[in-house]
């Protein structure tokens, strides 16, 4: 009985949320995206784009799109600027066109460009103490005659393998050397003692040792003993900025052919994406300007392979096709609204002066009344050929549009399913407990698939209640049992109020959306879909 009341509770609480919701096209702000179910259109197929009107409605477009690149522009550079380079040092970083021997030559002409760049050098250095200590090693154990000067000015053989090096050539120089030693205790060691009993070198006093061999044992600083010590780089760990400045200066100031010959090797070895990551974080924006000059040589973008869902195939793109850039204000902007559509609208949500939120909201509200009135994408697309960077920036700005329109909007599940339906979107609901293999719904992703899935679910809660209630006696329990248990069969039939979550074949039913996830995933797909279209038409006519 319980269940039965809790059941029809929920069942008059549904039926009044879908009477609200079917009334809802009399609420003004809703009016672009559902006029009666009349679903805002995601332009994903051509025959939706329609002529564009008039010469002046797309000129009309095209100025409020300039003015919403210029406020979102002036919103970054006083707000979140250090935060968008970061958002496009990752982009780059996920550039994966570029082999091995190009990102060497690439960083390797940064690195050699006028004025030197000590800034990054250093953090080349770090680097590749931190990954590749060995290298550095290598280069110290064949100048290890410069390590006097380091040990000179407060360093020491601190490590294991440093006071081995030092005991090891005492020992065997010991007719020249032996008395330098100095030791902890009261009495020094005699040659014969040590070698029998080799664990009285650690009462050696390391520092004081090293500064009687600074004086009088200069062959020290050359020997074998002391060079192989140094070949796994664990002597850097010591003072690692004194190392760092070493071999900043071994590359400039006296060009060290070893030293260009480790740094190849490393900028081989190493992935683009961890250098990206690592390096141009540190570069000013002049040296920014530079990499991506240099980048357009080495950046050859496959038309007929590229894949419009990834991050940076847009970038790759426009760094082929532009070879000069006076600054990267464009690109952090670009990169914002195409890849970082959400960050982007939390820091126009969260900006303190309100002016500036009202501006972007302003226009983002005139280019909804063009686009509900003609849809327009044929005249934009048209200046491909003549204005290709100009059209990416364009789309991307109107799939951020899109993107904040639908993240405005609090839309309940079923106007998202018409969304779907009216756009040609193939769907089915998620839940929590729902599964099916990837084949079988490769095969089948229609509305039966719907009704013989939710008819499983359901019968299996209903065995699982069933249970439940023999189980336990206690007419409490039992009630909240029940109650629980159909609250999950809701959620997991998609019946709840105002929430829900899809699997949608843009992304091939890969991952289940939220009404939180949506804009931005719609608005990324409809932006890889517009470019596809266009550059497909551009390699089929060249």
């Amino acid at each position: 009985m319980g269940f039965y009341c809790t059941w029809k509770k929920n069942w008059l609480s549904r039926e009044r949320e879908k009477e609200r919701w079917q009334n809802y096209d009399a609420k003004p702000h809703l009016g672009w995206l559902i006029s009666g179910y009349k679903m805002v259109q995601l332009l994903l197929c051509e025959s939706s784009w329609g002529d564009g009107g008039d010469e002046d409605s797309f000129k009309l477009r095209i100025s409020l799109l300039n003015k919403l690149e210029s406020d979102i522009g002036s919103l970054i550079s006083s707000r979140a600027r250090s935060e968008a380079r970061l958002w496009l040092c990752n982009a780059i970083a996920g550039i994966s066109s570029i082999i091995p021997r190009y990102q060497r030559d690439l960083f390797v002409d940064l690195l050699r460009s006028k004025p030197w760049k000590r800034g990054l050098a250093a953090q080349l250095w770090w680097l590749i103490f931190e990954k590749m200590p060995q290298k550095a090693g290598k280069i110290i154990a064949g100048k290890s005659c410069m390590l006097e000067k380091f040990f000179e000015v407060g360093g020491g053989l601190g490590t294991s393998k440093g006071a081995k090096a030092l005991s090891q050539f005492a020992f065997v120089n010991r007719d020249i050397c032996w008395e330098e030693l100095e030791w902890k205790g009261k009495h020094g060691q005699s040659p014969a003692m040590v070698a029998t009993k080799p664990h009285y070198f650690l009462d050696l006093d390391v520092q004081k040792t090293v500064e009687n061999f600074l004086e009088y044992v200069p062959e020290f600083w050359s020997s074998d003993e002391f060079a192989e010590s140094l070949k796994d780089g664990e002597i850097l760990s010591i003072d690692t900025k004194f190392f760092v400045d070493v071999f900043v200066d071994l590359m400039y100031k006296e060009d060290s052919r070893s030293v260009w010959e480790a740094i190849d090797e490393f900028l081989m070895e190493e992935s683009f994406s961890s250098l990206c990551q690592h390096l141009l974080i540190v570069i000013e924006e002049p040296d920014f300007c530079l990499f991506l000059e240099l980048m357009h040589k080495y950046i050859k973008p496959n038309m007929e392979r590229v894949d419009f869902g990834c991050s940076s195939c847009w970038l790759e793109i426009i760094i082929s096709k532009c070879s000069h850039f006076e600054s990267i204000d464009q690109m952090l902007l670009l990169n914002a609204v195409i890849n970082q559509g959400r960050q982007l609208l939390r820091l126009v949500h969260d900006e303190d002066e309100q002016d500036g939120q009202a501006k972007i909201k302003d226009v983002v509200l005139q280019i909804r009344k063009i686009s509900s009135n003609t849809k327009g994408l044929v005249p934009i697309l048209k200046c491909f050929k003549t204005k290709t960077i100009e059209v990416i920036k364009w789309l991307g700005l109107l799939s951020w549009v899109l993107h904040y329109i639908l993240s405005e909007e609090c839309l309940p599940p079923e106007s998202w399913e018409s969304v779907f339906t009216k756009n040609g979107i193939n769907f089915r609901k998620s839940g929590k407990y729902a599964y099916l293999h990837d084949d079988e719904f490769a095969e089948e992703n229609g509305p039966d698939l719907d009704d013989r899935t939710s008819i499983r679910a359901r019968r299996k809660k209903k065995e699982k209640s069933r249970k439940k209630r023999r189980k336990n006696s206690d007419h409490d329990d039992v009630y909240e049992d029940e109650l629980l248990n159909f609250g999950r069969s809701s959620d997991m039939m998609g019946l709840g109020s105002n929430t829900g979550s899809w699997l949608l074949s843009t992304d091939g039913y890969a991952t289940s959306w939220s009404s939180v996830d949506l804009p931005e995933h719609l608005s990324k797909h409809c932006f890889s879909t517009w470019m596809s279209s266009i550059f497909t038409k551009a390699t089929s006519v060249s």
